[in-house]
């Protein structure tokens, strides 16, 4: 009766101890790993990595998901499910080699450039999500919404701890830049947020508009011209062709 009640209170003072240390995953499995470690004659070091090994790994899975939700991705979308097949042989080899994440390293940007629905957004999803995995923050945000947000923080006074806040973001998602017109104070606004971020960290834009249309956006192709110096400066443009990659996805399951 007594080895059981000393049994209990050690229980009791280790499950006290990995939450008070917040060794969530260990807390949650410490009985199984342990049947674990007797069923495959572990020694003591070899129990300790497995200990560790799978808090790390929780620790890592939770993380992620963390990374993934303030990304605010509109679809979680992977390149596991992605088919290549759909660009021709250039085009999937720059995105696979994208894929891999050196530009972000090297806080390279990158410009994706193509007419509605050829996969602009996906890639650029596809991208964020193995930033996230790799345990780097990512923000996704409509171009739209994002200048929108600027010109308040403006508004309020408040763009400077906006810009320190972005600045610790290791990559910037702006999609569906091309359906907006800026003024002079949205363009100046814009500028100011390329250049905090040039060759700092890294960003992607997908646009439909190409490089020499981008007047159409700002103000003259003065303004387009200086942005587009820091843009280009550094990155990696992809101009995708082609038919719907929606309307292929459609067809394909029909």
């Amino acid at each position: 009766m007594s080895v059981n009640l000393a049994t209990n209170a050690n229980d009791q003072y280790i499950y006290a101890m990995l939450k008070k240390f917040k060794l969530v995953d260990i807390r949650e499995s410490y009985f199984d790993l342990i049947n674990e470690a007797k069923n495959d004659q572990l020694d003591y070091k070899q129990f300790l990595l497995l200990l560790l090994q799978h808090e790390e790994q929780g620790k890592k899975r939770r993380m992620v998901a963390r990374y993934i939700k303030n990304a605010r991705f509109e679809k979680e979308n992977t390149f596991d499910d992605y088919d290549f097949s759909f660009h021709n042989y250039q085009h999937m080899k720059k995105i696979q080699e994208l894929s891999t994440l050196s530009f972000l390293e090297r806080n390279e940007n990158v410009i994706l450039i193509g007419p509605p629905g050829v996969g602009k957004s996906r890639i650029a999803t596809g991208i964020g999500m193995k930033a996230c995995e790799a345990g780097k923050k990512v923000l996704f945000v409509n171009a739209i919404e994002f200048i929108s947000e600027l010109a308040t923080h403006a508004t309020q006074g408040t763009l400077k701890p906006l810009f320190k806040k972005l600045a610790r973001i290791d990559l910037i998602a702006l999609d569906e830049l091309g359906y907006l017109k800026m003024d002079k104070e949205k363009e100046s606004l814009f500028f100011q947020f390329i250049r905090h971020r040039y060759e700092k960290n890294a960003l992607i834009i997908t646009t439909n508009l190409p490089l020499d249309h981008w007047d159409e956006v700002f103000t003259s192709q003065l303004a387009a011209t200086a942005i587009l110096d820091r843009l280009v400066h550094h990155s990696h443009i992809v101009s995708i062709t082609g038919d719907s990659y929606r309307v292929k996805g459609k067809s394909k399951g029909s």
